[in-house]
């Protein structure tokens, strides 16, 4: 092979930062989200000293997944870490709001159990929910490999800076983008192929914000693109299907795209 060629790659090698595989990470992740939610498993009958432990060795594993990306201080790991549990009570109390907006919003859910184990949205808000904590303690890499992995496996791609309320209905959800300074109002309901993204992608403007507010009690319904920094939706509004929109709409507002359709008989 090129000498060249094998020489960059040996180069890459000596300047990668070592970071655990996506796959451990996302292992981590969905093994948190198993505990707390234990219907997503097999059933397990544990006492509070057996709960503890099992936390305790989470809080073990993402140190060690801190270690290769925050700083071998082990100290500021420790303390990122206990960070992170210490919000997961809250972390655990937001999801279960966004089950109740799930149970009681869509006739097609029969349980809760279902939408824990079946449904793609709370999979994706869940792991958003866990890596938006870790942003916001300032880790580096490991909330963007979060998101991502659930982006693979559900189709939802929510950037893990959001500024997501609570009770956040996601229905179906495939091809649904949340954008890095996007920040969403509680009771909100998206579906499928909403785009709530940046009107410019000019890498000038990336301390800015770029992506649009959404109010509390809105819908917004499949295929709708809304874009820009400036752009509000006001609380209680309607954002139709296939609208686009790069302009604020004020409270109580519905928008849709109007679409003429002909029907045309066949003769008989």
């Amino acid at each position: 092979m090129n000498t060249e060629f094998l020489n960059s790659i040996i180069q890459r090698q000596n300047q990668q930062q070592v970071v655990p595989s996506n796959q451990m990470i996302a292992n981590w992740a969905q093994s948190l989200l198993n505990l707390i939610f234990p219907e997503r498993g097999a059933s397990t009958n544990y006492n509070q000293d057996v709960l503890k432990g099992v936390f305790f060795e989470l809080k073990e594993e993402l140190q060690l997944i801190l270690k290769s990306t925050k700083s071998p201080n082990k100290a500021l790991n420790k303390g990122i870490a206990d960070a992170f549990f210490d919000r997961l009570p809250e972390v655990y109390r937001k999801l279960n709001t966004d089950l109740v907006s799930l149970v009681d919003g869509d006739p097609a859910a029969q349980s809760e159990f279902e939408i824990i184990r079946c449904y793609p949205g709370f999979f994706a808000v869940a792991m958003y929910r866990f890596a938006h904590e870790l942003h916001l303690l300032e880790v580096p890499h490991i909330p963007r490999i979060i998101t991502e992995y659930a982006h693979t496996v559900t189709g939802i791609d929510i950037h893990p800076a959001a500024e997501i309320g609570e009770y956040l209905y996601i229905d179906h959800g495939t091809g649904l983008v949340i954008g890095e300074t996007t920040i969403i109002g509680s009771h909100v309901k998206l579906y499928q192929g909403v785009t709530l993204g940046a009107l410019s992608v000019d890498k000038s403007k990336s301390n800015t914000k770029r992506h649009p507010t959404i109010g509390n009690h809105v819908i917004i319904y499949s295929g709708a693109t809304i874009l820009g920094g400036e752009t509000v939706i006001g609380d209680h509004s309607v954002i139709g299907g296939n609208v686009w929109l790069t302009v604020s709409v004020p409270e109580g507002s519905t928008v849709y795209h109007q679409v003429e359709i002909k029907i045309k008989e066949k003769n008989s």
